[in-house]
């Protein structure tokens, strides 16, 4: 592949992810039903990368004869389990949906807001700083500072979050490019594919001999979902109906070289679910670096095709008891060998977050 070819390919992966959409059919709860016949579900085209607060003024003239009286305080539900509103939507989906549902049925509540499951949502308004502070803490982990980000005009932090919100790819780039976040992975794999002769490429090689090549510190949030149960399929995986049983990772992974892969970086991030003899303290091409695992809740308020299993190679390294049933960016499964530095170049979140789902198959429960 020519270095023209690899940059097309990366520029049509950002297309296709600001472009991702999700089928909703949103029900309103049997609850909150005040009229026969009950109201139709609401069907809507849901961005990947939006967050469902943002789709209420969409929703709400669907059910508003409907409803019982009182102050709006709008919510979603899975079958039965709450969904984070400062989650993406198309995560949620990735995450809860083991086999895609389309249309993806869900539920709204407009009364009854669970605040000892969810934290507090004032509509778009918190939505907007959710993703500033994400933005904020994705500057530090790649920049070591956040000052672009704090020193944004009005008018371009308006501007970005319009693009955000009305899925405008080239806007946001035309605001993201001066907060010097873009290419953040150091990629090394596109630098030789620029070389045009051998002498250039032996250039490149004897400098990766003598020198520390390219860093890149990538903001990761992993979402794991653990299946105790005896499947073969997905499909069969039991419903999530707590918080609780999914866990979340909010640690930064550092590239070194490119020879880092999709699976270096989840060995690293989830290092008890590969044998002693694969530790990553082994892997000449990682170090793992930034913040231990913690709650989502309290991460979420700071401030500042063809891989449902491991591959070949890779299943000696796996703990005998753990599988890995699939990892999802974006709504694809990525092969575990691509460079971790083209998925984190071109399947980022535009808060510069990576988000990856993973599923993990054990035999036997694992204190994490």
């Amino acid at each position: 592949m020519t270095m023209d070819a690899y940059k097309a390919a990366g520029n049509e992966a950002q297309q296709y992810v600001w472009a991702g959409a999700i089928p909703l059919q949103i029900h309103l709860h049997d609850s909150e039903v005040t009229t026969l016949p009950p109201p139709s579900p609401a069907l809507i085209l849901a961005s990947r990368l939006g967050y469902l607060p943002l789709l209420v003024p969409q929703i709400k003239p669907f059910f508003s004869s409907s409803l019982p009286p009182g102050v709006d305080t709008v919510w979603f539900d899975y079958k039965g389990l709450p969904l984070k509103w400062y989650i993406p939507t198309g995560v949620l989906f990735d995450l809860l949906c083991a086999e895609p549902e389309r249309p993806w049925n869900i539920t709204v509540h407009f009364r009854g807001y669970p605040g000892n499951l969810l934290t507090p949502c004032e509509g778009e308004e918190s939505v907007k700083w959710s993703f500033i502070n994400s933005l904020k803490e994705a500057a530090y982990i790649i920049n070591g500072n956040c000052k672009n980000i704090m020193n944004m005009s009005q008018s371009d932090q308006a501007e970005l979050w319009l693009s955000v919100l009305n899925g405008q790819m080239e806007v946001y780039r035309g605001v993201s490019s001066k907060l010097k976040l873009d290419n953040v992975a150091g990629d090394d794999f596109s630098l030789k594919l620029n070389s045009s002769s051998s002498k250039a490429l032996q250039g490149i090689n004897d400098s990766n001999a003598t020198a520390p090549t390219r860093t890149g510190r990538i903001p990761v949030r992993l979402y794991l979902r653990i299946i105790v149960a005896d499947i073969d399929d997905l499909e069969d995986s039991p419903i999530v109906d707590s918080w609780d049983k999914i866990s979340y990772i909010n640690r930064p992974v550092e590239i070194y070289g490119n020879c880092f892969t999709l699976y270096d970086a989840v060995k690293a991030l989830l290092p008890e679910f590969f044998a002693e003899e694969s530790s990553i303290d082994d892997n000449p091409c990682v170090e793992e670096v930034g913040e231990e695992r913690e709650s989502e809740e309290a991460s979420s308020s700071r401030s500042p095709e063809d891989t449902t299993k491991v591959s070949n190679e890779h299943a000696g390294s796996l703990s005998d008891n753990a599988e890995i049933k699939l990892v999802r960016i974006q709504g694809i499964e990525p092969k575990l060998e691509i460079p971790f530095a083209w998925i984190a170049n071109n399947l980022i979140n535009p808060e510069h977050y990576l988000h990856i789902c993973v599923y993990v198959k054990i035999k036997e429960p694992i204190n994490i």
